[in-house]
């Protein structure tokens, strides 16, 4: 059973890290002029979930797997991912993650890092002002808890 899990995560991987070659179609140039509130708000993460199932041998709990892009210079805010487990693969680039009482670390293409149930993220980031990063993470949750919860506003 590992290695069919670990071939499917290789699987997802290698299809995600295809459509990371992909470009946007061209807009029309006012489409690109921001407002300077637009221009000064830090570009944030997104997450596209991939797959979601429940665990039959562990009651409770959900495998979710899900493909996380940080456009340049994004960053999320900081966060938990409650009682998950979490597994992060970066597909594409470089990012920084920092856990709360641990140093930041910086991961490039092809490196991972785990979390434990409870961990406070307090920093995720997108090295990059010009490339995109894109990473595959998965959450080993209990069934029906959210997946990330930002920290609450000052």
């Amino acid at each position: 059973m590992g290695v069919r899990i670990a071939g499917g995560l290789l699987a997802v991987a290698a299809l995600s890290a295809a459509t990371t070659g992909c470009s946007a179609p061209e807009q029309p140039a006012h489409a690109q002029t921001l407002t300077a509130a637009e221009a000064t708000q830090q570009p944030s993460e997104t997450l596209e979930p991939l797959l979601q199932q429940a665990l039959p041998n562990v009651e409770g709990k959900t495998f979710t797997s899900a493909v996380v892009d940080f456009p340049p210079g994004a960053r999320a805010k900081p966060h938990r991912h409650g009682t998950a487990f979490v597994y992060a693969y970066v597909l594409h680039g470089t990012v920084r993650s920092g856990l709360e009482g641990e140093s930041a670390r910086t991961y490039h293409q092809g490196q991972n890092w785990v979390e434990k149930p409870g961990a406070h993220h307090v920093l995720t980031e997108n090295t990059s002002r010009t490339e995109p990063a894109r990473l595959l993470v998965v959450f080993v949750s209990d069934t029906g808890a959210p997946l990330k919860t930002d920290d609450p506003q000052p």
